[in-house]
């Protein structure tokens, strides 16, 4: 088993927004999907909007993650995310991930906070398992397409889902660029209502 800290020193500095400090919402890329392509991006302005503090995880994929086992590589986010929830000393509430970054799944799940998920890696096991187990309010986003996307299984969940008909794994559609934007617009709304919805679960 490799050592997941053995790349600590590839980590780029996160990008942090300030808001509520008592409600800070993590942002986790994919492989080769940094907070700053479209999905994240609008993902931490919603975040923003309603008042969050946003803390962008940046990471560097060590150039032999190909070969990890699925074992290794669940260590490597979590002890990626680990360390960004742990920092916030209590306030993270919501983790938005993408891709790999739901092999964090069970580090919310165990941890009791929230998450939407967007091409999550349902054929996982583990993404699976920690999804069953998760009782925070939990959103689904993927697209029909995806290879790791499973339809069956996200409709039995008791999560929020929305599945993208045609979308591939970036939730975009294959030689369709305006169709793409529109697609983009989709999952930002949603995002926005289930970001939106937190609030008023804690008013209450």
């Amino acid at each position: 088993m490799r050592d997941p800290s053995a790349s600590a020193s590839s980590l780029a500095v996160p990008t942090r927004f300030d808001g509520d400090p008592d409600r800070v919402a993590l942002v986790v890329p994919g492989v080769g999907y940094s907070p700053a392509r479209p999905l994240l991006h609008f993902a931490s302005s919603v975040l923003r909007q309603h008042g969050w503090t946003v803390q962008e995880l940046w990471w560097h994929v060590p150039d032999d993650f190909p070969e990890y086992s699925e074992d290794e590589r669940i260590a490597w986010v979590d002890w990626q995310v680990g360390l960004a929830v742990n920092a916030e000393g209590g306030a993270c509430r919501l983790i938005v991930g993408k891709s790999l970054g739901s092999l964090a799944s069970g580090t919310a799940a165990d941890r009791g906070i929230a998450a939407a998920w967007l091409t999550p890696l349902l054929t996982f096991g583990h993404v699976a398992r920690s999804l069953r187990r998760a009782q925070e309010p939990t959103l689904l986003i993927g697209g029909s397409t995806d290879k790791w996307w499973d339809a069956e299984l996200a409709a039995s969940l008791h999560h929020d889902v929305l599945e993208v008909p045609s979308a591939d794994h970036g939730l975009e559609l294959p030689d369709d660029p305006v169709g793409s934007v529109e697609v983009l617009r989709q999952v930002v709304a949603r995002l926005d209502r289930f970001v939106g919805s937190l609030g008023r679960a804690e008013a209450e």
